[in-house]
Formats: C-alpha cells, sequence, structure tokens
C-alpha cells in the first residue's frame, strides 16, 4: 500500500516562483490545510456545498463558557468527520485559556487512514467575554 497522500492544491493558492505552476500540498501539510478550510467555513458560504464547514466564526461573541465550547466540539468533529475521510479523530479539546478569559483553544488529534500516522491542529479562537 502506498504510505504517499495524493497531493492537493495548496489553500491559500500559492504559485512556485521557478516555475510559475501552482503549488500542491502532499501528506500531512495537505490535511491541516484541508481541515483549517473546513474550520474556517461558514455554512452557505460554498455554492455548490452549502451544507460545507464548521462555521467556527459564528461563534466569535458568544461567550466563553461550558455551553460554547461544548458547540463549538460538536462543529468540528462533525464537519472535520464528515468533509476529511482521509483523517479518523482521536480527540478534539475545547478548552479556555489561561491568561485571556475570552479565548478558547482548540486541538484537534487525528489519524491519517491511509498511513496510520498522526497528526494534530491547534488554533485559538477569540469569543466574547464572560464565562
Amino acid at each position: 500500500m502506498n504510505s504517499r497522500l495524493s497531493p492537493l492544491l495548496s489553500w491559500p493558492l500559492e504559485i512556485e516562483l521557478e516555475n510559475g505552476q501552482l503549488r500542491y500540498a502532499e501528506d500531512n501539510p495537505s490535511i491541516r490545510q484541508v481541515i483549517w478550510n473546513i474550520l474556517a467555513t461558514r455554512p452557505g458560504e460554498r455554492l455548490m456545498r452549502p451544507d460545507f464547514g464548521a462555521g467556527l466564526y459564528n461563534y466569535i461573541h458568544q461567550p466563553n463558557n461550558e455551553t460554547t465550547r461544548n458547540l463549538i466540539k460538536d462543529a468540528v468533529f462533525r464537519s472535520v468527520t464528515r468533509w476529511e475521510p482521509r483523517v479518523e479523530l482521536t480527540s478534539v479539546q475545547v478548552l479556555p485559556d489561561r491568561e485571556q478569559i475570552s479565548v478558547v483553544n482548540v486541538s484537534i488529534h487525528y489519524r491519517i487512514r491511509q498511513n496510520g500516522g498522526s497528526g494534530q491542529l491547534d488554533l485559538s479562537l477569540q469569543l466574547g467575554s464572560g464565562r
């Protein structure tokens, strides 16, 4: 079995300066780019796929409380499971930042189905204030 993943166009689009061709991401960088794209896209934003995306930006200005963090965790899990078939999520954690009351830290751990490798994507999201 081939352990290399098929290359996908990089996102955001990049051009290789040496030859003017579009850059392709491979393996784990490709997966990380796709997951980031899923998380940053609001459902309804893509014309031909209105259900695509997690809509994490919809949680901006929401209170940083357990309910909001659970909604974010659920949105991440459902959308990545649906739209990135190359991975199996092993954990999704959404925790309040210890230093900034309005920030949550999202940590996504996954296993690559094709080669058994693992990966992680971490990001912070600025919410509203309060707990």
